[in-house]
This record gives structure tokens, C-alpha cells and sequence, in this order.
């Protein structure tokens, strides 16, 4: 472990220099590391979401997304690995309790000792990384916890300069693309990418700075597809599309001065995804962030899958695995949760596609996870998949396939598309994040862990079937739960999860 990352300036170049250090000697640690079991290391946790907090604060509790990670809690099965938790805000120990009696194997109480929580105690929607390095004290508090400095590694939700600041003065290389690559997953960048390697992807225009640029593609998509009925616009950085706007293209037609029409639809017409939000702020981020404007893939048998592939220390890409993705909000483009895997029809064009898209950003350096999303319509000739952008970070669907993967110890056959468990049988899910009733407000997460197991219907080791939770600290305040439902097909999946919210809906009805 290095110490002298914490007299480096952020941002320096001498920073960067010392941060490529960590990163050669990571490749190392994973080969000896990463494939034994019995191996001592340590996991330094940091779930912050690096994001524009003007985005994270259309998110209801979002502060408790920090939650999302402690799937990795799971890790604890490895018997000497340490594993360190931050967070912004204090976690309730009935959420941690309920993390540890979920381990395969392993006595709660020698994964106790092997668990070290801190707390930042803040509750601004500052990035938690920025907290971290904003304290010297709590930074020097974390790194005295390290105990196998040697063979540590820091992982995240996103990687970004804050980030690689932080593993910089913690002395401990981190598991994420470096963040000068950041660059590579925006809405832009993807786009590029995707016409690069031949994928298909909607008609469109990228590397808008401002109104006027955007109003000049608007008017040339209208001009190239004048059947169009909407185009979308996207912030570079937006996510969930809680960063995307629709305007009705279609009104441009017959207009004298379609630029003029267009500039009016931007004002008076453009319909965001997230509550609240206005034109005058959008067109601030716009200018900061910049942003993207492609046309709307419309069709009621529309589908919205992704791939999730991994590139790890050594150079090697990953398939991990397929999702359909549940959209929500006012034009279905909110992402609430998923199914696991995608539909059978297509499951393997989105393999393909992801080593594709791994294989160039390979070249380019990238190391982690990242996930693919599609639009994908069913056509004469099969389905027709348009890519829509690139997140070089964890995302909504990780949190379930870790739970899936941790508590069954199955794994994904790139073959096939399927997950099968230890004795070949297969197992898929349906989750979200973003179950939210008004009836949930109050409860606490002991109560909803009471209703589950008094109801028979939480996960059971014996069957490898059943509700797992998560987002526990959010419902009390936000009335936001998150569950996967693990079951042999998809169909059992989301039926045991529609019968979960009918039990946590008679829970809260006889708690109010």
C-alpha cells in the first residue's frame, strides 16, 4: 500500500502517475487473489453515486441507493476476506442482520468480525466519495481498517476523478474503469462507438452543446424521417432516462420556419421523463453535460433488453448476462426494474453484440463492468436491435444477479443464455428498485422481513427460490422497496412477486 497518495493534489498529474502505479500491480493481485477461495484480502466498499446531484435529487431516497452494493456483503462466504462498507447515513443493523443470515455456509457471527462499517453521518447528496477525501480524519480512519493492504482492492457504483483520488490516497488499486475513460460510456461516445463496430442504433445526432444545436438536429431529423412522430433527447450523463425529454417531432411538418417551430417545441412542447423539471434547467445541464437527440423507436411489441459483460484485470471480456429491462415514466423510458435472462428469442444477439462492444472498449483500456441497453422490435426477419448507450458503471440489474449468483453459487452459460445452479437447474428472476406506495410509509424493515417469512414466501436456501429485499432503509421514509424474486421460470418469478406486494400491501394496511 502506498503512502503517499494523500500529499498528491487532485487531479495532479502526479496523482494520475501514482494511480497507473496501483492499477499495474492489480493484475497481480487479482491472478493470485481472485482464484482462491482461502485467500486473505480485503474489499473496500464505496457505493457513491458520482453523479450530477441536480439528477440524483429527482430520485426519491436516493440516498439510500448506497444500499444497492450490499449484495457484496456476500463475499463474506470467502472465509478470510475482509470486506469494508461506507456509506453516507447510519445503517439500520435489522438490514445488516439480514445480509448476514443470508450467507451460504458461513456462521453470521464470523462474518461479523470480518465486517467493518463506517459511517460518513451526512446526509447531502454529495457524492459519498467526496465526503471521504472532503475529511482527512474519516479518510485516515478508513485506511487504518485495511487490514490485507496487500491485496486490497476498492470497488464502486461509478468511477470518477473523485474516485480515483480516493484509491489513490488509500493506497489500493480499484476495480472500475479509470475514470480518464469515463468519457467512453456517455450517450455521445456510445453512439460514435456503436456506428464504429456496425451496430445498429436510432437515427440521430450526438455532441450537442446547446439550444441551437440541438434545435438544427432536430430540424434535420425531421427532415431526414418526416414520418417521424418523436425524437428524444438525452443528457450525456443522464441516467434511469431520468435525463431524457421527448419532443413531438411530427409538429414540424408544413411549418415556414421549421428551426422557429422547433425552437417553440423546446419551450412549450418537450416532455421530460423526471417530475419537475423544466426546459430552463434542462438546457443548463445541456450545456454542461452536452447531450444527444435521436429519434423515438415506437412499437407496441417494443422490447428494452440489456447485456452486462465484464473486462477484467488481465485483459479478458466476460459475458455476464442478459436482462429485459421494465421501463417506466411518461414515455416508458424510467428504468423501474428487469427480468433475468432476456427473452430466449434474442438472448444470443445480445452476446454478440456485448463482445463487440467489449472488444472495443478493450482496446481502449476499459476495466469492469459496463452494461449495454437496446431497443429491440420484432420484424419479418427476426428482431431488429438498436443500441442505445453504453454505462460503464454498476447498474440497476447488478445488484439482483449478484444476489442470484452469491446465494445459489450458479453461474451463467454463455451457451445457452441460462443460469443454472450447483445441480443444473435453472433459476431466473424478476426485481426492481422502485416499488414505491404511500401504504409502505412507516413500516420498518424488520416488519417487512416479518410479513415475508410469517407468509412463507422469502428466499429458502433448501429450494434456491424465493423473495429476497433490498433498499430496506428507504421504506420507512419513502415508502420505496427493492425485491428480486428468484424462481425456476419467468412466469413463477414475476407470479411470486406479484404475490409478495399483495402480502407487503395487507402488511401495511393492518401496520396503518
Amino acid at each position: 500500500m502506498l503512502d503517499s497518495g494523500t500529499n498528491l493534489t487532485p487531479g495532479s498529474p502526479e496523482e494520475a502517475a501514482a494511480f497507473a502505479v496501483l492499477q499495474d500491480r492489480f493484475p497481480d493481485v487479482y491472478r493470485n487473489v481472485f482464484s482462491d477461495p482461502q485467500a486473505p484480502r480485503t474489499v473496500v466498499v464505496v457505493p457513491s453515486m458520482s453523479l450530477d446531484e441536480r439528477e440524483l435529487a429527482k430520485i426519491p431516497g436516493v440516498i439510500h441507493y448506497e444500499e444497492r452494493m450490499l449484495c457484496l456483503l456476500m463475499l463474506l462466504r470467502l472465509p478470510r476476506t475482509q470486506l469494508i462498507y461506507v456509506t453516507s447515513i447510519d445503517l439500520d443493523p435489522a438490514v445488516i442482520d439480514y445480509y448476514l443470515h443470508l450467507l451460504p455456509g458461513i456462521p453470521s457471527m464470523h462474518a461479523q468480525a470480518r465486517l467493518d462499517l463506517l459511517s460518513l453521518n451526512d446526509h447531502s447528496l454529495r457524492p459519498l466519495s467526496q465526503k471521504i477525501v472532503d475529511h482527512p480524519e474519516r479518510l485516515a480512519e478508513l485506511k487504518s481498517l485495511i487490514r490485507y493492504p496487500e491485496s486490497a482492492h476498492m470497488t464502486c457504483f461509478n468511477s470518477t476523478e473523485l474516485e480515483r483520488t480516493l484509491s489513490v490516497q488509500l493506497g489500493v488499486p480499484l476495480y472500475a474503469c479509470d475514470p480518464a475513460l469515463a468519457h467512453l460510456g456517455n450517450k455521445s461516445r456510445s453512439r460514435s462507438l456503436f456506428r464504429e463496430i456496425g451496430l445498429d442504433l436510432p437515427d440521430g445526432f450526438e455532441d450537442l452543446r446547446d439550444r441551437s444545436e440541438l434545435v438544427t438536429a432536430l430540424t434535420d431529423l425531421h427532415h431526414r424521417n418526416p414520418e417521424l412522430s418523436r425524437a428524444v433527447v438525452k443528457l450525456n450523463d443522464g441516467f434511469s432516462g431520468e435525463g431524457n425529454g421527448v419532443v413531438p417531432i411530427h409538429r414540424l411538418a408544413d411549418s415556414v420556419s421549421p428551426k422557429k417551430a422547433a425552437d417553440r417545441l423546446l419551450t412549450d412542447a418537450i416532455r421530460f421523463e423526471a417530475q419537475d423539471e423544466t426546459w430552463e434547467q434542462y438546457e443548463s445541464k445541456l450545456t454542461s453535460m452536452g447531450g444527444i437527440v435521436e429519434a423515438l423507436i415506437e412499437d407496441r411489441r417494443l422490447t428494452s433488453p440489456s447485456v452486462q459483460m465484464r473486462i477484467d484485470p488481465l485483459g479478458k471480456a466476460q459475458l455476464v448476462s442478459t436482462h429485459d429491462q421494465v421501463l417506466s415514466g411518461p414515455s416508458g423510458q424510467v428504468y423501474y426494474g428487469c427480468t433475468f435472462p432476456a427473452l430466449d428469442s434474442y438472448k444470443i444477439d445480445l452476446h454478440e453484440a456485448g463482445y463487440a462492444v467489449a472488444d472495443a472498449l478493450n482496446g481502449e483500456g476499459v476495466l469492469g463492468r459496463f452494461g449495454v441497453d437496446f431497443v429491440s422490435v420484432p420484424t419479418e426477419n427476426g428482431w431488429k436491435h438498436y443500441a442505445i448507450e453504453i454505462n460503464l458503471r454498476k447498474g440497476g440489474t447488478t445488484l439482483p444477479y449478484l444476489m442470484l449468483e452469491y446465494l445459489t453459487d450458479g453461474e451463467y452459460d454463455p451457451e445457452t443464455g441460462d443460469f443454472h445452479t450447483p445441480t443444473g437447474e435453472v433459476r431466473t428472476y424478476y426485481a426492481t428498485d422502485n416499488l414505491v406506495k404511500d401504504p409502505y410509509l412507516d413500516l420498518t424493515p424488520s416488519e417487512l422481513i416479518d410479513a415475508a417469512v410469517y407468509e412463507g414466501i422469502h428466499y429458502h436456501a433448501t429450494s434456491q427460490k424465493g423473495l429476497v429485499f433490498h433498499l430496506l432503509g428507504a421504506v420507512t421514509d419513502f415508502g420505496k422497496i427493492g425485491m428480486v424474486s428468484i424462481a425456476e421460470d419467468r412466469a413463477t418469478a414475476r407470479h411470486q412477486y406479484d404475490g409478495a406486494v399483495a402480502t407487503l400491501d395487507s402488511t401495511s394496511a393492518i401496520n396503518g
